[in-house]
């Protein structure tokens, strides 16, 4: 059975049960700040499950794309070394939101794998948990008198905490599961070893396919257990291990799901995969393997993640992404023997394979392709950076082991992969000090650790029930109740509290949009709300302080000053938008976007700089439709279709409801929950500060509006005027420019003519300073020249003699410099080294240097030093 066929199938069984379908969620989280990714099906669920929303239908059913690489959730170093670990997999799932319970959730599932997929029931494990007396957890008496009615029991396993208890979070939701496991053996290993005895044992052919989670009981911060009000089922069942059930294979890279990509790696490398059936291969053979399993499996997560909307970077979910692809390239680099790009390749091949369930990666092939290759071909110019980097850090090594610290050094600052490090010094002969490199790699955990630690309270309810109401579209001021309290400690905000209102008028950050800030005002006291963010369904205010009177009445009151700041510029994102459309083309499409009081930044989908023609065009455009006075048009709470077939545009990597909102002026028509003015004139005016790349085919814009335009005219203004004052107030202050410049030039010309003649004449002179030491032509001096011009001298000096030790030594800025020039022949004969002199020498002049054996140069900053190297250099040719 084809693996599209047994997604199909698992749709409509549950369909068929009266599951409502619903699309995978977006990979990349938006607005979970306890999640980076989607890692469970239930992930977009929480709300529902924390009571905070009402889910479309009480049965639903999905395959969602999950990424497990980092937090408690981290599969990433497991990849590739076993068969069945991935980053990116597929869940499917089936929940229920206080409507069925075990016996239906258990039922279907053994219907679906025994009667419609036709798994042999002997074949199949199940769990329940074993109970835990020291939390009040009872034995799943419930789920074992069920599952006892399906299959014998002696295929039931009871289960502990850590296997069959199954928790949202430190806090939340949770509750006893029951996995369901699949034996995959020969008949022949399974007379000879029982599976009861393989189940969560990391057998490669005994592993858990499905998980049935009962949730019934809410963790509370201390540790506590209470019951939750409706009782809920959330299963997860992982794709790939289901087909390699069901394909009758032994490892999930066996299945058609990555065979096709496996296939291209083959043709590209011209090396061979082996299926897991093969025994017995070479080391050479499972490292080939293992490469290539890397590869497959991280273009999957690395190209949904970008399709969704998350570009490679060296923070958050952005770095996360990076290293996912960056392992995949020095995987192939290492034991693949690519040199070049070629990951990017696969792309097309995952496109045509999955783009039928998934159409964001097909829509968003060619983007994903750039960016891919782009970060392929930047992080193989840092490898071969390394490669150098390593070599001086062997040539600076006494002995033969190499320091962990210095290996972490390359790894941490310069990304050069500790695997590679290793396998590198063993080729030259050289060890690694491991246990150095863990321990700084340990103590750097530790430092993130404890810079994001959080300390969340339980949530102190005032008013049970309350659904909040958002009301800032029409009021920016409201009389409002708490409803909800907790308390937040973390090291990097100190201490806040998160308040929760009946009903509020501040917006929430989201969309791009900054959340707003303003005040509590109650008859006594006023709290500062220094943020809005949306959690789980729920607005949360930030406060430092919470009021003496929690359950007074308040007034809400947002800052309208930040308020209306932030609406110009987020409006003027939407006029911007069209206008990179119509100039540039309709491939434009937003990548991301960030609108505060201060300025917007806009990311966008584009093949190529911006030129500054097409900038004018595109801020003409945006200020013709400000002075076109253009009425806001905004069409809250309708049907999704009916606002994509008015024109709306809808963005990739977002989560829409069936109702959504659509934003118009004039012809710009956009899905948006952000704050606008009311009209364009409102902007006054919109000024680009910057055009950039942000990554391969994603450009950046960032403009300001309003009163910051203004502001920036007036600067402009103050520097001209500066400027003509310094210039003794011409009549054409282009003009005189122009002629400051000319001067300049032909002074510059002439600087450089006599710094060449003075060289030439040091040269001179300097050529009979040398001194005869070893049969060494050595010369040692200080000059009176620039840090350029002193190393040109001393690599003009040295070629002038055979056998040539140079050292000269100057100050330009009150800092001082110094470089060594070796002849060729000295390098090979006595194994002298030039960057060795300076970085020893360097130390005196608080300073340090590098380059080739035969020159190298350094700067410092003890001018002082510059005595002491002069004589000390003299030890080296000694």
């Amino acid at each position: 059975m084809k693996s599209q066929d047994i997604r199909k199938q698992f749709l409509q069984f549950f369909e068929s049960n009266g599951h409502l379908i619903v699309p995978s969620a977006p990979i990349v989280l938006k607005d979970d700040p306890t999640l980076m990714f989607n890692n469970s099906g239930m992930a977009q669920f929480k709300e529902y499950f924390l009571g905070n929303g009402n889910p479309k239908s009480p049965r639903i059913a999905d395959t969602q794309k999950c990424l497990r690489v980092s937090g408690k959730h981290n599969d990433l170093e497991d990849v590739g070394f076993d068969t069945y670990h991935h980053t990116m997999f597929e869940m499917l799932g089936n929940w229920s939101f206080g409507d069925y319970f075990k016996k239906e959730a258990i039922n279907w599932a053994w219907q679906l794998l025994t009667e419609v997929y036709k798994i042999p029931k002997e074949n199949l494990y199940v769990s329940v948990f074993e109970g835990n007396p020291d939390e009040n957890v009872p034995f799943d008496q419930e789920a074992w008198d069920i599952w006892k009615e399906l299959i014998s029991e002696d295929r039931i396993i009871l289960g502990n905490k850590k296997d069959n208890f199954w928790e949202m979070g430190d806090q939340g939701p949770c509750g006893p599961c029951s996995e369901i496991h699949v034996d995959l053996r020969t008949e022949a290993e399974k007379a000879l070893v029982s599976g009861k005895s393989l189940v969560n044992n990391d057998h490669p052919q005994v592993v858990e396919i499905w998980n049935n989670v009962f949730m019934e009981f809410n963790r509370k911060a201390d540790g506590s257990l209470e019951k939750l009000p409706a009782q809920h089922v959330d299963t997860g069942m992982g794709f790939e291990r289901l087909c390699m059930a069901l394909q009758g294979k032994t490892s999930n890279y066996d299945t058609d799901v990555f065979t096709p990509l496996i296939e291209k790696v083959e043709q590209i490398t011209g090396l061979k995969y082996t299926s897991n059936e093969v025994k017995n291969i070479s080391e050479e053979q499972n490292k080939t393997n293992i490469a290539i399993r890397v590869i497959v499996d991280h273009v999957r997560a690395v190209a949904f993640a970008i399709a969704d909307g998350q570009l490679p970077s060296n923070t958050g979910a952005g770095y996360v992404i990076r290293r996912i692809l960056r392992r995949a390239i020095r995987y192939g680099f290492t034991f693949l023997g690519t040199k070049e790009p070629f990951i990017n390749k696969l792309v097309e091949v995952l496109a045509n394979q999955m783009g039928e369930f998934f159409p964001e990666i097909k829509s968003q092939q060619q983007l994903v392709t750039n960016v891919i290759r782009e970060e392929e071909a930047s992080f193989l110019r840092t490898l071969e950076q390394g490669l150098q980097l390593l070599e001086n850090v062997m040539a600076e090594t006494s002995g033969k082991e190499v320091s962990g610290a210095k290996a972490f050094e390359l790894y941490d600052t310069f990304g050069f992969p500790i695997d590679l490090t290793a396998l590198i010094l063993r080729e030259k002969g050289y060890d690694l000090d491991e246990a150095g490199f863990n321990v700084a790699m340990q103590e750097q955990k530790a430092r993130s650790r404890a810079a994001s630690e959080v300390s969340t309270e339980d949530w102190n309810v005032l008013i049970p029930g309350n659904v909040e109401t958002f009301v800032g579209y029409d009021q920016t001021a409201n009389e409002v109740k708490i409803t909800r309290i907790r308390k937040v400690d973390s090291k990097k905000d100190g201490v806040l509290y998160q308040i929760v209102l009946d009903n509020t008028p501040f917006y929430p950050e989201g969309g791009g949009q900054v959340g707003d800030k303003g005040t509590l005002v109650s008859a006594n006291e006023t709290i500062d709300i220094i943020d809005t963010k949306k959690e789980n369904n729920l607005i949360l205010h930030f406060a430092k302080q919470l009021p003496e009177n929690i359950e007074a009445g308040f007034v809400a009151k947002v800052n309208t000053d930040l308020r209306t700041s932030t609406s110009k510029n987020h409006s003027a994102t939407h006029l911007m938008h069209l206008a990179l459309r119509t100039i540039l083309g309709t491939h434009v499409e937003q990548k991301g976007s960030l609108v505060n009081p201060n300025y917007l930044r806009f990311d966008f989908s584009h093949f190529s700089k911006v030129s500054d023609d097409e900038l004018r065009q595109v801020e003409a455009s945006v200020n013709a439709q400000i002075e076109a006075q253009l009425q806001l048009v905004e069409h809250r709470n309708i049907p999704i279709k009916e606002a994509l077939d008015k024109g709306a545009m809808a963005l990739f990597g977002e989560k829409y409801g069936d109702n959504v909102r659509m934003i118009e002026f004039g012809d710009s028509k956009e899905l948006c929950g952000g704050i606008h003015v009311k009209n364009t004139a409102e902007i006054w005016h919109f000024k680009i500060i910057s055009e950039g790349a942000v990554a391969a085919g994603i450009r950046r814009i960032e403009a300001i509006t309003g009163d910051a335009v203004k502001d920036f005219y007036t600067s402009q203004e103050n520097t001209l005027a500066e400027i003509k004052e310094v210039l003794k107030n011409p009549q054409d202050v282009l003009k005189s420019v122009a002629s400051l410049q000319d001067d300049n030039a032909k002074l510059k010309k002439q600087v450089e003519q006599l710094v060449k003649e003075k060289i030439e004449g040091l040269k001179n002179s300097l050529v009979a300073d040398f001194q005869e030491v070893n049969g060494i032509h050595f010369l040692a001096k200080q000059v009176d020249l620039s840090m350029s011009s002193t190393k040109d001298l001393a690599q003009a000096i040295g070629t002038s003699k055979p056998n040539a030790f140079v050292f000269l030594a100057s100050i330009e800025d009150n800092a001082p410099n110094i470089h060594c020039y070796i002849s060729k022949e000295l390098v090979a004969e006595k194994g002298l080294n030039a960057g060795n002199v300076i970085r020893e020498l360097g130390k005196l002049i608080d300073g340090n240097g590098g380059g080739q054996p035969f020159f190298a140069s350094g700067k410092g900053k003890n001018v002082g030093g510059i005595k002491e190297a002069l004589e000390k250099v003299v030890d080296f040719v000694k």
